[in-house]
């Protein structure tokens, strides 16, 4: 049993990358679900594919390389609010990664979304992970 099911989706997609694989599956969830639309749209991952069984169902990402130089676009993926430690940042305090390079997920009441759309969108939330 997975008790922060956030940190073990990060911590696949993390070692996969890291190994060269091409394609990593992970339990599905809700969460893990917007997450992934956040890392295609952003383009960290090349695409993915919601697979629904009986049970829970999973979900396949194939992971985006270099061309050149066959390192992952995803140089890290780290996971910033624990269930021991909840970090929560209002509109005006959401975090800049690498000076706008990377990116922030952050759970809201509108949603999954990055912290530049919760900036516009003005509402804050729980800062999830960064990317970059």
């Amino acid at each position: 049993m997975v008790t922060d099911t956030i940190a073990d989706y990060l911590t696949r997609v993390r070692n996969a990358s890291s190994a060269g694989h091409r394609v990593v599956e992970i339990p599905a969830s809700n969460l893990k679900k917007e997450i992934t639309k956040i890392l295609f749209d952003q383009g960290y991952i090349l695409s993915y594919k919601f697979e629904d069984n009986k049970i829970q169902g999973a979900i396949k990402i194939a992971l985006k390389y270099d061309k050149l130089t066959k390192e992952p676009v995803i140089k890290k993926i780290q996971r910033i609010s624990k269930p021991g430690l909840r970090k929560y940042a209002g509109s005006e305090d959401l975090p800049r990664v690498l000076n706008g390079l990377g990116i922030a997920i952050v759970s809201t009441s509108h949603g999954v979304m990055t912290s530049k759309q919760a900036k516009l969108e003005n509402v804050g939330g729980e800062v999830l992970c960064y990317v970059y």
